[in-house]
């Protein structure tokens, strides 16, 4: 792949300085805390940016004798991270909030202060629209994580800007509606940030892969090994965007070694054909010895205990 992904993340730290000056700007003129709420989001779009950066030149380095299976999970540790940033946002946005509920005040120069909003809000969504791009195209969680994120301030900026346009339309009593938007954004904010925190969680703690590609991979297995595959003990898992599958696979005792290679090969390069960035090991097990039967489901999709137990009985016989 010739393109790295870190291009995109240069795309964000851009985008988040363009905006977080658009939005500082915004909130100085009018003195909203609601428009305050979307700059602090903004100061942790390029924290998160920074961090992404950081993570992902970790990310891509190969693998060494210290880490045999890569550096890919270090991508989940941005994810982590950023999720935390949001909610420190989220906290100094309820914090604000309160104190302008104690003080209500109308925000001035408020129409030229929501453009400016306004405008900050294209730039943050053709950039995460670029960014949900490259990380379908790299299949990288830092990409995505980052791109929702900005999405997510899209979203809340335009809820933002049509509030308080309201307020343009409305008597000076009123003015209680900015804190309660920034509160809203508040809670919205904190729903994307505990998101971001279970996807990482979720990463770290080596979850299986999603069951669409636990099926692509038993249908890999048996459009080269034959519908009759049998196989077991089937895990996966994924760091960053590297997935890792194993599992036993029977075949009859009889058969070369070379001959297992070949088939084993075959299926490995079927199943690299519909994942992207797999890696597989297969073990071979003959399938008329009884120990070859002592290895659990694991980690998903494998073949049934049915099928198994079926062919056992036949071999045993």
């Amino acid at each position: 792949m010739s393109e790295s992904p870190k291009k995109y993340i240069y795309y964000s730290i851009v985008a988040s300085v363009v905006t977080m000056v658009l939005k500082t700007w915004a909130w100085n003129i009018t003195d909203s805390v609601g428009l305050l709420s979307d700059a602090l989001e903004t100061l942790v779009n390029l924290s998160a940016g920074l961090f992404a950066l950081a993570s992902l030149s970790l990310a891509l380095k190969p693998a060494d004798e210290s880490h045999t299976y890569g550096h890919g999970k270090a991508e989940y540790f941005s994810s982590g991270a950023e999720g935390m940033l949001i909610l420190i946002a989220a906290i100094g946005i309820v914090y604000a909030s309160v104190e302008r509920f104690v003080s209500p005040e109308v925000p001035s120069n408020l129409g030229f202060g929501l453009i400016i909003a306004l405008l900050s809000s294209v730039v943050n969504f053709v950039t995460a629209r670029i960014m949900l791009k490259g990380a379908k195209i790299h299949d990288s969680i830092i990409l995505e994580a980052d791109a929702k994120h900005l999405l997510t301030d899209v979203w809340t900026s335009l809820g933002l800007v049509a509030g308080l346009g309201v307020m343009l339309f409305t008597p000076p009593a009123w003015a209680i509606l900015d804190p309660l938007i920034a509160l809203v954004m508040a809670g919205n904010i904190v729903f994307t940030g505990f998101s971001l925190i279970k996807k990482s969680y979720s990463g770290l703690m080596d979850n299986t892969l999603p069951q669409e590609e636990l099926l692509m991979i038993d249908q890999s297995i048996r459009r080269c090994g034959g519908q009759d595959a049998i196989y077991h003990g089937l895990r996966t898992r994924k760091a960053g965007s590297n997935r890792f599958v194993d599992f036993h696979l029977l075949l009859p005792g009889e058969l070369s070694i070379a001959s297992s290679h070949t088939l084993c090969s075959e299926i490995e390069s079927c199943i690299k054909e519909d994942l992207s960035n797999c890696q597989v090991t297969i073990h071979v097990e003959p399938k008329e010895d009884a120990s070859s039967y002592d290895c659990e489901e694991t980690g998903g999709l494998c073949g049934s205990k049915i099928r198994l137990n079926s062919q056992f009985g036949d071999g045993g016989k």
